[in-house]
């Protein structure tokens, strides 16, 4: 049976083969990991602090969040092309609680306006639009 370390280490590992970590946060990542195992282990309430201070202070500005080939986390700073996974993952929230959270607009995508073209611009080209009329037509004529 493996160590309450060796099981923080592969934990932490997992998480940072993922996600890019510096140092100091491999290293509280893994003190927390670490205390929390040992915790669970003697039978104590695992306590998970939520970072309300972090919650109410946006890590960046709503007008730096948005660009054009990258969109920023305002809870915790991470730069993607998508929010919507990350925001589910990483901070348990669902992109309308984070919109309400930091007063984002509903017109306002979470998602790299490249991004959103790209995925535009690959759907017109195979077609995607015509077939959905296609099949609406079909569907609505057998009705």
């Amino acid at each position: 049976m493996p160590t309450l370390l060796e099981m923080a280490a592969e934990i932490v590992a997992a998480h940072a083969s993922t996600t890019s970590m510096t140092k100091e946060e491999l290293l509280s990542e893994l003190t927390e990991v670490y205390k929390t195992l040992e915790a669970m282990e003697k039978g104590e309430s695992v306590i998970i602090e939520t970072g309300e201070a972090e919650q109410t202070a946006p890590a960046i500005s709503r007008k730096k969040a948005f660009g054009r080939d990258k969109i920023t986390c305002m809870i915790c700073g991470k730069e993607m092309k998508t929010l919507s996974r990350h925001l589910k993952t990483a901070h348990n929230l669902k992109p309308a609680e984070y919109r309400k959270q930091f007063d984002i607009p509903r017109a306002q995508p979470l998602a790299a306006r490249a991004y959103s073209e790209s995925r535009r611009q690959m759907a017109k080209d195979r077609g995607l639009g015509e077939n959905l009329a296609k099949a609406r037509a079909a569907r609505k004529s057998k009705k």
